[in-house]
């Protein structure tokens, strides 16, 4: 009897085993084409690949509109954006970091606040890189200037030595120029005054001697300064007299000078001349 029942209970376990073996395995299961998709957005922003995950992004914004992990995905592409600004900011590159900027604009429009600091950096960078542009453009212009100046300096003092070697060069071919003529001397009259007075004593005296002595002096004066004569004598027979003796006395001297001559009758003044040179 125990036989029978281990033998039996043999042959079930052998038949469950060999069920087993036969039964059918399960197949994969499908996974989520949207899961997927998001999982690859992730590896994306965690490689920092912000151009290919901003284009996931954009495509599944139109394959899952409404789902909630956009936002998630779309405030992290937004945050990588200005990480990579930030950086580009550090690095001088102005542009870049704007163009960062601008990218995490556009995805969180809402959410203004994200940004300013960002903003706020770059228009600081952009205020100093216009005021060291307008600071290196006024160092140059004044650079400019000062060559310029100095140029000219320099044009000016070659053209000051050119002028003083002509100058001199001209000055040795040149004769030595003529003595200034004397200062003619008068011998009775001061030629600076209007007129000058001589008197003739010896025409009273009759004493022609002195009055020929006299009159050469006077015609000396009459032509050297071109002087009028005014004969003042007592009676107007004595003025042909005196005028001859003047007139050949200066014409000895200078014949083409006529003296102009007058007369004055004055019987109660010794005799005299007036003299009054030409202006």
């Amino acid at each position: 009897m125990k036989s029978f029942a281990f033998r039996g209970f043999t042959l079930m376990l052998v038949l469950l085993l060999a069920g087993c073996q036969h039964a059918p395995q399960p197949a994969n299961l499908p996974v989520d084409d949207l899961v997927s998709a998001f999982r690859q957005l992730d590896q994306s922003l965690n490689r920092g690949d912000l151009s290919n995950a901003e284009s996931q992004l954009v495509d599944l914004q139109q394959r899952a509109a409404g789902d909630t992990r956009l936002e998630q995905f779309q405030r992290q592409l937004a945050e990588a954006h200005l990480q990579q600004g930030q950086k580009a900011l550090q690095a001088g590159d102005l542009d870049n970091a704007t163009k960062a900027l601008s990218r995490a604009r556009s995805l969180m429009p809402q959410a203004p606040a994200l940004t300013t600091g960002l903003d706020g950096a770059i228009a600081q960078a952009r205020a100093a890189e216009l005021a060291a542009a307008e600071q290196q453009q006024r160092a140059n212009a004044l650079s400019a200037a000062r060559a310029e100046a100095a140029r000219l300096e320099q044009a000016r003092q070659l053209r000051l030595a050119a002028e003083r070697q002509t100058a001199a060069s001209q000055a040795k071919q040149l004769p030595s120029p003529a003595p200034a003529p004397a200062k003619p001397q008068a011998k009775l009259i001061d030629p600076a005054a209007a007129s000058s007075v001589i008197s003739m004593p010896m025409l009273d005296n009759q004493d022609n001697e002195r009055l020929r002595s006299l009159l050469d002096a006077v015609a000396a004066d009459v032509v050297t300064f071109r002087c009028a004569v005014r004969i003042e004598v007592r009676q107007s027979k004595d003025f042909p007299w005196v005028a001859s003796l003047l007139n050949a006395r200066i014409k000895r001297l200078d014949p083409s000078f006529s003296p102009r001559i007058s007369q004055v009758i004055n019987p109660a003044q010794v005799p005299q001349l007036v003299l009054s040179p030409k202006r």
